[in-house]
């Protein structure tokens, strides 16, 4: 009988030191797209019933505080058991894929190691990377595309709270959204201070989701442009349903005072 993992939990000390500079130092560009035995990905599950589908807001934000959480999780830093897959996703291009799941499938994909992260009744769960042609065969079955959610009117953002602003005009699908707001969320972890990061994990991780409209969407564009603290933008590769170079998500940080 194979003995189960033992449970992680958010890095800290030299852990957290390792994880928050490692996110800081970026892709170190060992991806080859034309070799596929080089590409890998974080696979990303977005829990969807069938019968009560889930708000697109919440979802997404549940997506940011699961991959934060796997990110800033003690199994990736050296010496845990997910550090070597976590370590080679990075080296390449940090590649993130989201599928879908309900029923007997979430159920089957929560065997699978990683974090779940759930936001007012929304789940999604963020999965240990590797080889993108080596996915769990219970994650491999599952659906990428088809079934998209409404765009909801959420609110302003709570005060503190980091937020990722997504770009309305672009209009992109929830699964191509997730797998961006994924990535939004670790280029904000870089962003931060060290202080300001450990106070975020003590919080908790709470990640704010929000569309912006095209006025919001030049400001904040400025100020990735001006070099803003605490300001990051995520640039897209453009393999799937964005330009190459489009700004897809910005992330800010917040002063979490």
């Amino acid at each position: 009988m194979t003995e189960p993992l033992p449970p992680g939990g958010p890095a800290a000390g030299a852990a957290l030191d390792w994880c928050h500079s490692r996110l800081r130092a970026g892709s170190a560009g060992a991806e080859d797209p034309d070799d596929r035995g080089t590409v890998r990905s974080m696979p990303i599950v977005l829990h969807l019933p069938k019968a009560d589908l889930p708000g697109r807001t919440p979802l997404l934000e549940a997506v940011a505080g699961a991959v934060a959480a796997l990110c800033l999780d003690e199994r990736v830093a050296p010496g845990g058991q997910w550090h070597d897959a976590y370590g080679a996703w990075l080296d390449a291009r940090m590649r993130k894929i989201a599928r879908r799941a309900r029923g007997a499938q979430w159920r089957t994909a929560l065997e699978v190691p990683g974090v779940t992260r759930e936001v007012d009744g929304c789940a999604a769960r963020a999965f240990v990377p590797g080889p993108v042609d080596e996915v769990d065969p219970r994650l491999g079955r599952l659906q990428i595309g088809g079934t998209d959610l409404e765009r909801d009117d959420p609110g302003t953002p709570p005060p503190g709270v980091p937020v990722v602003w997504v770009d309305s005009a672009l209009q992109m699908s929830v699964g191509k959204a997730a797998a961006q707001v994924g990535h939004g969320v670790m280029v904000l972890i870089a962003e931060m201070e060290r202080g300001r990061l450990e106070r975020w994990i003590v919080d908790g991780l709470p990640v704010a989701v929000r569309e912006a409209d095209p006025d919001r969407w030049r400001e904040l564009s400025a100020a990735v442009a001006d070099g803003a603290p605490g300001v990051a933008a995520v640039v897209d590769a453009g393999y799937t349903e964005v330009a190459p170079g489009s700004l897809t998500v910005i992330a800010v940080e917040g002063r979490g005072d």
